[in-house]
């Protein structure tokens, strides 16, 4: 075992881990790392709004608009919250809504992937599974939303930032690091 690196079963996880953050910041593939580490469950409130409704996120949107999507997304959210502990992946859009702050803050701990803006688009740029990115000028919507909701991410208890140069599995690293500083979500057992 490197230095630094535990195996999965000397953690206890306290309260559900709940990724926030911008779109193309990591949630899902960090999210899915930090899980494996800690050796508990992952979920995706996306995929299960998708499973749910079989059909993609993008065709939520077409057939019944945002409102409609955002609805679900906060019940999906909500269950997700009261079942076992585990490392919880939004949507982009999900913490905006003062609902979902208030279910996460009260059942688990939310942790801002705070990426930049250039990264972002780095990642997303080629994705077509980007619904509010399906406008004539994607990156000019993909900045102006970068600036009204990053003033709503820094309520998120725990922000780490996504340096560009850093693996998946360091990232992972550097929200471990964060969330072993938080006893009241983490149990860390001596060295």
């Amino acid at each position: 075992m490197a230095d630094g690196e535990r195996n999965h079963t000397e953690y206890r996880l306290k309260k559900t881990v709940v990724m926030v953050g911008m779109m193309g910041a990591g949630k899902t593939a960090v999210g899915r790392a930090l899980a494996a580490r800690l050796g508990v469950s992952f979920l995706d409130s996306d995929a299960e709004i998708e499973a749910a409704a079989n059909l993609s996120v993008p065709e939520i949107f077409e057939r019944d608009g945002e409102v409609f999507f955002r609805k679900r997304e906060s019940e999906v959210i909500a269950r997700l919250l009261r079942q076992e502990r585990c490392i919880l992946s939004t949507g982009g859009g999900a913490f905006l809504a003062e609902e979902n702050r208030a279910q996460i803050s009260r059942h688990g701990v939310s942790v801002w992937l705070n990426a930049e803006l250039s990264l972002l688009w780095q990642r997303v740029r080629h994705k077509d599974s980007r619904p509010l990115l399906r406008t004539a000028d994607p990156y000019g919507t993909l900045a102006e939303i970068y600036r009204a909701r990053v003033p709503i991410y820094r309520q998120a208890d725990v922000s780490v930032i996504c340096d560009p140069s850093l693996s998946i599995d360091a990232t992972a690293s550097r929200v471990l690091d964060a969330l072993a500083a938080r006893p009241d979500v983490l149990e860390v057992p001596d060295a």
